[in-house]
């Protein structure tokens, strides 16, 4: 016999696609909202620190400004994630 009509619970558990079509929309538009703040975070690190020419020093492979910039990036990841919580 077929289970599933017999039992129609799981039928009823199912997502309805509007619903998944705007957590799907949701989540790019955050996403990219997430990565526009790193991106604005990264240019505001750059002009604060105005003599230091952060992209000539990552092409000159400076482990030191690329450790910083990391740890820059990271921590305005974590800022932008709690933000939207």
């Amino acid at each position: 016999m077929n289970v599933l009509l017999e039992n129609p619970a799981p039928i009823a558990n199912l997502p309805q696609w509007d619903q998944l079509l705007g957590a799907l929309v949701a989540t790019g538009a955050y996403g990219l909202l997430g990565i526009f703040l790193m991106l604005v975070g990264f240019k505001m690190f750059e002009w604060i620190t105005g003599r230091l020419d952060v992209e000539t020093q990552l092409e000159k492979q400076n482990i030191a400004v690329g450790i910083v910039v990391a740890a820059l990036l990271i921590g305005i990841s974590l800022i932008v994630v709690v933000s939207m919580l």
